[in-house]
This record gives structure tokens, sequence and C-alpha cells, in this order.
């Protein structure tokens, strides 16, 4: 699905990718590991468009990324949560999953997107008409990976779902995150810091340091080797 070769990129010209290569497989979960700095979020706001690579090729089902604007790419079905949340503070839970369905592919399928999301995220359902500044942290989160699936992504990346949240909160989100691999055939890419949680809930793993690739490995196989983790993760695991 998603095939990337050599991507550069980086700030002002402080490299923060360095020849990656990369790929997703249709309806795979992959996760991206590593330390803070590693160029994780890099990498997703480069697929996005929001960063524009120094060198390299992104293809999405044989189509250049590279040749398409932000908004085109996700018409295209590459769709990304954030970090941050982002959601509409002022705006109603409601409101704030109806703007998820803009997309063409999404806008006459509303009402079973959002069927699909509350049983995602079964918090979200008493919550409809609540502004979303009002809710928790977890909550916010939970609404933004909600708002990305109402797109009908072919491809969704999330961006640290886990990042501010306490222990039960985080146990939710990957609830739900482990309920949408099961009941879609969206292909995800997750960055998470919470190396055991991603790897229980992806099929294969890319762990990044430096910009650079320095393990692609089957999930299964990190969660099982203490010495390859204990290498590339440290105490992640």
């Amino acid at each position: 699905m998603l095939e990337i070769s050599e991507l550069s990129a980086g700030y002002e010209g402080i490299p923060a990718l360095r020849a990656v290569d990369f790929k997703v497989g249709d309806r795979a979960r992959v996760a991206v590991l590593g330390p803070n700095g590693a160029g994780k979020t890099t990498l997703l706001k480069t697929i996005s468009g929001v960063v524009a690579p120094d060198c390299g090729t992104m293809r999405l089902e044989g189509e250049d990324l590279g040749k398409l604007a932000s908004h085109r790419r996700v018409e295209a079905g590459l769709v990304h949560v954030p970090q941050g949340r982002m959601i509409f503070a002022s705006m109603t839970v409601a409101d704030n999953l109806r703007l998820g369905s803009h997309r063409a592919a999404a806008r006459d399928r509303h009402d079973e997107r959002r069927e699909l999301v509350l049983e995602l995220f079964p918090a979200l359902g008493g919550m409809l008409r609540r502004d979303g500044g009002a809710l928790s942290g977890g909550q916010q989160q939970m609404l933004a990976i909600a708002r990305g699936v109402m797109a009908c992504p072919r491809l969704l990346m999330l961006d640290e779902p886990s990042m501010g949240l306490a222990p039960r909160a985080s146990e939710e989100i990957f609830e739900g995150i482990a309920r949408l691999s099961e009941s879609e055939t969206t292909a995800m890419i997750v960055v998470e810091q919470r190396a055991h949680e991603a790897l229980e809930i992806c099929e294969r793993a890319y762990v990044l340091e430096s910009g650079e690739v320095v393990l692609e490995a089957a999930a299964k196989t990190l969660l099982s080797d203490e010495r390859l983790a204990a290498t590339y993760l440290g105490s992640e695991i």
C-alpha cells in the first residue's frame, strides 16, 4: 500500500530523517518505535505533507504522494491523527465527528461510521452534545482518533495516541485501536512510546534512531526476544 524509499527530511537544514526505507502492506498494522527525537513524528508529517521531503519517494498504492497537496492526500485515503489531540474545543463531540466525514468517500456514510466509532470508544456515546473542550484528556484523544476513523481512511496514522494520559485512559485508547484493527480493513501506522502496547496491536515494527531505521522486525519477534528488545528499545518493553 505505502512504499517509501530513501526518504530524507529535516528542519532548516537540520536532518530529521536520513534515507528511510519504509513499507506498509495492504491492511497491515505497523508500529514505529524509538527514543524521543528519533524522527518518528517527522516521518508521519512528511507522509501527510506537513513537512516537505529533501529527497526520496513516497507512493500510496502506486500514486506519487510528493505530487499531492496535503488535502489531496486525505482524499486519497491518508488520514493523520497528530500529537496533541487537536480537536475543536468549542464544538460538540457530534460536530467534531461530523467534520471527520468530510472526505468524499465518507460523506454518505456518516451514520454508519458514527455507529462504528461509538463501538470503538463507548465513553463518547453519552457525550455527543458536550463541547470537546469539556472532555478529559483521554476522552479528547478518543475523539481525535474517532474523528480520523470517520473519514473511512485507507491508511490511518496515529502519532503518540497515549501521550500524557493516565494508565487507565491509555488502556482504553489501546482497547479501541485493537477493536478497530479487528473490525476494519484499514492499514495503520502507530507511533508510540509505550512499545509493548503498540507491538501488541501491530504486526511489524520499525525502530528509528537519529532519523535512521536501525531495525525492522515482526512485532512478535520483538515481544519474545528479550535481547533484541533490550538492545533497541531499552526498558520500553
